[in-house]
């Protein structure tokens, strides 16, 4: 197998200018894979999957009761983006998760950018993810999204857009080390070769982080990882993470609030909690507050909150920030709290609740992709061009009923990743999403997870959705390639 008939079509490839021509950051490598004898790669990329299923790297599909979980596709074929290129993302990362968490202490205080008509009242109060219940609060250090990944994706030209932001609890980075771990060893030779970014520290930061939120006067603060249970799709990544960081996996009935503090029930006898990392939404964490049926939560949760006894990550609330609707005013955000341009220009975004904007989106369906304001996992969601008449005309009516929740975006021709597809190589479409820390500074991982679109075609790449993953490699500035 070798790139000699590869061909990258009309998109923007990741690894080659033209078909023939690779980009001098990956020449080498392209060199080395065509020179792999015949089959060696395909033996590689089984092994790799062999690997990922001894370990028991999985995730969940809601909608498929007859194949809930299944093995994390892979493939071996890496994404690579160069050190000038990550510095780049990393900064316009940054400003967006700075601008993001201004707003969230605003919007849940004084109100500022309401106040200034920058963003409508209407569309924060009318977001699934404003809770008036945390109104007021104020999280360690004012910080409320600590953990944030927000997808980028690249068009036809080879420009960066952000596509989305998730602050609630988003998924993925145990695939993105769980990925590195296998390529190691699937490619020892190639690690020494190049000067690859190093991704097995992020436990390491994640903890660092999560102990900085506790009360400063702790010699040892406790941290858990608060799961909803083994039937959630990201379960291997809470129990992963966890482990990893080598603190408590456990779920709403593992925990109690007793004078005034939350405690943990363990063999010894209750124990202290001090941090919470939460990977469950906010309407179930305190059936007290928020919904009564909650059985996942922990009742009083949230007055301990209230008080600083506990720190939680994230904050309760940042879920109106991650709002797809809310999402189209985050360029405003920045030059509001920041009085800076953003350096990550968001996907043009239509407002359904916006008539001029609605009356747009119904006639261009067929051109367009819908999306459901508070839905993930590529749920909720319509790709017009692929659609049939039928579907359109279902979502039209969707979009009529309730604008508020939709909103609508071009179709973005996504960039490409050599894909092995049997004995050869095919483009395969692919998004990235960089997982931010915000603790005292906000610290990027380098990397991320490399979604790809593993149907021919498709621009979904969710792996509820058919997708898979790819490393990603990025390159130190002294690489030698």
């Amino acid at each position: 197998m070798h790139f000699h008939d590869y061909d990258p079509g009309d998109f923007y490839d990741e690894w080659f200018v033209r078909k023939g021509e690779p980009r001098p950051h990956v020449a080498a490598l392209v060199e080395r894979i065509n020179q792999l004898p015949p089959g060696e790669l395909r033996q590689r990329q089984q092994a790799a999957q062999a690997v990922l299923m001894q370990m028991g790297v999985t995730f969940q599909v809601y909608n498929d009761p007859a194949a809930r979980e299944r093995i994390w596709p892979f493939d071996v074929i890496p994404r690579v983006i160069t050190a000038q290129e990550w510095a780049y993302l990393e900064r316009g990362v940054k400003q967006r998760v700075a601008a993001l968490n201004l707003f969230l202490q605003d919007v849940y205080h004084d109100q500022k950018i309401i106040k200034d008509r920058v963003i409508p009242a209407d569309v924060i109060y009318s977001s699934q993810g404003y809770l008036p219940a945390c109104q007021g609060l104020s999280p360690p250090g004012g910080i409320w999204c600590h953990i944030t990944g927000s997808d980028l994706v690249r068009d036809r030209q080879g420009h960066w857009w952000v596509l989305e932001d998730n602050l609630r609890v988003p998924s993925g980075i145990s695939y993105v080390l769980e990925n590195r771990r296998v390529m190691k060893n699937t490619f020892p030779k190639v690690f020494r070769m190049l000067n690859i970014r190093p991704t097995d520290d992020y436990p390491g930061h994640l903890l660092e982080m999560l102990l900085s939120l506790a009360p400063g006067y702790l010699d040892d603060p406790c941290v858990v990882v608060l799961t909803p249970g083994v039937y959630n799709s990201a379960y291997f990544e809470h129990s992963f993470l966890a482990q990893q960081m080598g603190v408590e996996l456990v779920e709403g009935r593992d925990l109690v609030v007793v004078d005034g503090y939350v405690q943990m029930r363990t063999t010894r006898g209750l124990q202290r909690v001090d941090v919470i990392y939460r990977r469950i939404d906010d309407v179930f964490l305190d059936p007290q507050v928020f919904r009564a049926d909650s059985l996942l939560g922990i009742p009083g949760l949230m007055e301990v909150y209230r008080q600083g006894r506990v720190a939680l990550a994230n904050a309760p609330g940042t879920g109106v920030a991650d709002d797809k609707v809310v999402y189209a005013y985050v360029p405003d955000m920045i030059r509001y709290y920041l009085g800076e341009e953003p350096l990550l220009p968001n996907v043009p975004t239509y407002l359904c609740w916006q008539e001029a904007d609605r009356d747009y989106v119904l006639k261009h369906l067929d051109q367009l992709v819908v999306k459901s304001a508070n839905e993930s996992g590529g749920y909720g969601m319509l790709m017009g061009h692929t659609a049939t008449p039928e579907e359109r005309a279902a979502f039209a009516e969707k979009i009529q009923r309730f604008p508020r929740n939709y909103i609508a975006q071009p179709v973005i021709p996504l960039s490409r990743v050599p894909t092995i597809v049997n004995d050869h190589f095919e483009g395969r479409h692919v998004d990235l999403r960089p997982y931010v820390l915000h603790g005292q500074e906000i610290y990027v991982h380098p990397g991320g997870l490399t979604r790809v679109a593993l149907k021919k075609g498709s621009l979904v790449v969710n792996s509820s959705q058919g997708g898979g993953s790819k490393d990603t490699w990025v390159l130190a500035e002294s690489a030698p390639c």
